[in-house]
């Protein structure tokens, strides 16, 4: 597994260094699309201790936004979480991760269309994966509850590399609260 440093400091929101897991932290990715609102919608739940967004599951090395959005590196929008798991367990992380977002639209979200915005779960340990596929089959049949027969597209693997995005991109939604945010679930939760 590879983690480029951040350029950037520390958090705009929480005031942490970017490149720091403190002790008894752990750390998962999420995909969900434009990582703008994804990552706000997990810097706001308690016991995350940071969030950070860049770029995981390509081809490219050291990729930047500019390359991202050609489709041809592979690259998704990913947010870091680095969250304390005696406070926020990574189930509830996992269960935000599939009720906020579509993970039956392939390579879209929305109106957002491109490699860059699939549904992914790059994961730090065998037991984060076993976890993120576990939830998955759980939503896939809470989905198939509701009536809604699409089968959910979400790769699960563990993280080969993760590049920070750059820092404009950081806390993006903090910095311009009226920036867009094309996060959209599909209505569905957990049972």
């Amino acid at each position: 597994m590879t983690i480029n440093k951040a350029n950037i400091i520390s958090h705009f929101i929480f005031n942490v260094d970017l490149n720091t897991i403190p002790e008894k932290h752990d750390v998962i990715y999420f995909g969900m699309g434009c990582f703008w609102g994804a990552e706000r919608l997990f810097w706001q739940l308690s016991g995350v201790y940071s969030t950070a967004v860049g770029y995981s599951g390509g081809t490219t090395i050291n990729p930047n936004y500019k390359d991202i959005c050609t489709g041809e590196t592979n690259h998704a929008e990913v947010v870091k979480v680095v969250f304390d798991p005696s406070v926020i367990s990574l189930e509830t992380l996992l269960h935000s991760f599939w009720q906020k977002h579509d993970p039956t639209q392939g390579m879209r979200q929305g109106n957002d269309i491109g490699t860059q915005y699939r549904s992914v779960v790059f994961t730090d340990s065998d037991k984060q994966t076993s976890l993120a596929r576990t939830t998955r089959q759980q939503y896939q049949n809470a989905l198939k509850k509701q009536n809604i027969s699409d089968l959910i597209t979400t790769e699960i693997s563990p993280l080969e590399t993760f590049y920070f995005a750059e820092e404009y991109h950081q806390q993006y939604l903090a910095k311009n609260p009226n920036g867009y945010c094309g996060l959209g679930g599909t209505g569905v939760c957990f049972i």
